[in-house]
């Protein structure tokens, strides 16, 4: 299956499914939702059909209830998103990446090392 960019809110949606054992119900979901976040029901309802018919999930009736089953993982769709952002924003240059990071002071030091560390374990 290819792997396609969520919008917003479907992604939150996925963010509550794949931080809980699945399969998850839509009272499960709605439950999860963070305080403050208005959303009908029925436009949740609407989400999770469209994640469904775009592959992201499995959907089952078990009684009065649906239940939902994620078929992408978290790792494949931040891969997905992460390998975009750079393909788009920096050419397909990791080097281009992490110096914006660095040269805008989001990187600490602990970061650097952490970076250090990680490239000494892929040599």
């Amino acid at each position: 299956m290819e792997i396609k960019k969520l919008p917003d809110a479907e992604f939150e949606l996925m963010k509550i499914i794949w931080k809980n054992p699945s399969p998850i119900s839509t009272l499960q979901i709605m439950g999860r939702l963070e305080e403050g976040d208005r959303r009908k029901p029925q436009t949740v309802l609407t989400l999770l059909a469209r994640m469904t018919r775009r592959g992201f999930l499995k959907s089952e009736r078990v009684g009065n209830e649906r239940i939902y089953t994620p078929l992408v993982t978290q790792e494949e769709y931040l891969t997905f998103e992460s390998s975009q952002f750079i393909r788009r924003f920096h050419d397909n240059s990791f080097i281009s990446l992490v110096n914006t990071l660095y040269e805008g002071h989001t990187l600490t030091d602990k970061d650097i090392r952490e970076i250090r560390d990680w490239l000494s374990e892929k040599e």
